[in-house]
């Protein structure tokens, strides 16, 4: 492979490791402090203890986060110049702004979280988690706002004198962190988080009932675990409906400034009306031989992108066309023989997976309420197994979300946004080809060597980060420490609680 391939794939592997962390430290920061918000609102410990026991899950996963994500800024220098230096102006600003507002908001009050218990006061204590779970979700905000930008770039213009993109002055900035893109992003980027927190409070919290059942242990069943595991699957129930809602919209904005992805995604090979959903495709480019179609709703493909389901309005473009369109435009610059289309297997397949994953999971949250409506309890221990595994579920439907948004950009690293500038010339216009963006001074062994450590060290990190949340999980809440729990709240620390949620 040349030095192009490394880089992607070095980029790739370096980024889903991170981005298996962030949506759990995303959605479960504000779920601990709703937890120790309705403590410190009732009185009821049962919610102090759920606080502090996820809270050891919060702490674990903020640190691996952490040293995965250090890797991720250095790459655009190393491996990225080009891009960086195409692109530095515009995306330097959010991306300061993530590790000097949102890093440093989160990172200080995690620490007066952590060590603050009994040394001030439990409102001071609960406004601390509450700094921790504003900072991470500002961390996400600035961070898409970055990656928005390379989607549908807005708020620059392109200076043909030095061959880069300029933030143009603040109401440009303001354009860039608040583009529409930038919004449909960081709403169903949450919803997902808190889908993935939802799952792991639920299926933990369900294990531990059936185990402490059988363990004639029903006390600690009915009265702490059974409302942990009703808090995680109405989390994941109704954030599965805010990321299927917001998921539709984003999805119709994205086939307005990014069409290749759209039609990628949807295997639309030919321009036309009410397209069927298509279920699966048989080879790696969509054709009329290769695109099996479920005819039972007719259109409903055209709907999820124009709320008609036929008629003129319902007319999707397809990859025929739209691949015309782009080799007309930058013919001049590029020549005839790029391919537009991003790879339509892999698009595809993310998009399906990504939707599948995600009614599974909103489904699963329902059969759980269900389950334990009432005074009902969960007593089979297959049935704690399926909600184990459901908490995988809402991790991979993220990770294949991410793998639709960056792989159905290609093979573009900087998309050309032809509803902005599209009265001007292709070459006055900001756009990048992602072979363009690569350092030009890499060997290709140097990133084949860099690739092998980042991949061996990531994939020690991820044993090290499983194995700390498996541990903490089967511990479980220990009785002994309730009452050093509640003391270090209300009478202070001692000898004994000093260090008992300093892990």
């Amino acid at each position: 492979m040349d030095v192009l391939d490394l880089s992607r794939w070095q980029f790739a592997i370096t980024t889903v490791y991170h981005f298996i962390l962030v949506p759990l430290t995303i959605g479960l920061s504000p779920l601990v402090a709703i937890m120790q918000t309705r403590w410190l609102r009732s009185g009821d410990t049962k919610y102090l203890r759920m606080s502090e026991f996820f809270g050891k899950l919060l702490l674990i996963n903020f640190a691996l986060g952490v040293a995965t994500g250090i890797v991720q800024e250095f790459q655009f220098g190393l491996t990225w110049s080009e891009y960086s230096r195409y692109v530095g102006d515009i995306f330097g600003a959010p991306l300061a702004f993530e590790a000097l507002l949102a890093f440093f908001l989160e990172s200080v009050f995690l620490g007066v979280w952590i060590f603050g218990r009994g040394r001030i006061s439990p409102k001071a204590h609960t406004v601390a988690i509450w700094m921790v779970a504003l900072g991470t979700n500002i961390s996400a905000f600035f961070i898409l706002a970055a990656n928005s930008f390379m989607q549908n770039p807005t708020g620059a213009v392109f200076n043909p004198e030095t061959g880069r993109a300029e933030l143009d002055g603040m109401s440009g900035f303001l354009e860039v962190i608040f583009s529409p893109t930038t919004l449909y992003a960081l709403l169903h980027t949450i919803s997902a988080s808190l889908m993935v927190a939802g799952a792991m409070i639920s299926g933990v919290s369900i294990w531990w009932i059936v185990r402490a059942l059988r363990t004639n242990n029903e006390v600690e069943a009915r009265e702490f675990w059974k409302p942990a595991a009703q808090f995680g699957l109405k989390t994941l129930a109704l954030a599965g409906i805010l990321a299927i809602g917001s998921g539709h919209f984003m999805g119709q904005h994205i086939y307005e400034v990014q069409p290749t992805k759209m039609i990628a995604a949807m295997g639309i090979y030919e321009t036309g009306e009410q397209h069927d959903l298509a279920l699966a495709m048989l080879g790696t480019e969509a054709n009329e031989d290769t695109i099996i179609s479920l005819p039972i709703l007719p259109g409903l493909e055209s709907f999820m992108v124009t709320n008609h389901f036929s008629g003129p309005e319902s007319t999707l473009i397809g990859t025929d066309e739209i691949q015309q369109t782009f080799t007309e435009a930058f013919g001049d610059i590029y020549g005839t023989d790029v391919n537009y289309i991003p790879n339509e297997f892999v698009s595809f397949y993310s998009f399906r997976a990504m939707m599948g994953l995600g009614f599974a999971s909103f489904g699963l949250s329902l059969l759980g309420l269900f389950l334990l409506r009432k005074d009902k309890m969960i007593t089979s221990p297959a049935i704690a197994k399926l909600f184990v595994w459901t908490i995988p579920l809402p991790y991979l439907a993220s990770t294949f979300g991410w793998l639709l948004t960056e792989m159905g950009r290609q093979p573009w690293v900087v998309y050309p946004n032809f509803e902005r500038e599209g009265n001007l010339a292709p070459s006055e216009m900001m756009h990048l080809l992602t072979q363009d963006g690569v350092s030009q001074n890499v060997l290709s062994g140097e990133v084949l060597a860099s690739l092998i450590i980042f991949t061996l060290l990531y994939a020690v990190l991820g044993v090290v980060w499983y194995k700390l949340i498996v541990r903490y999980v089967r511990e479980g809440i220990n009785p002994a420490d309730k009452l050093l729990l509640e003391q270090a709240h209300t009478t202070g620390v001692t000898e004994d609680t000093k260090l008992s949620f300093a892990y």
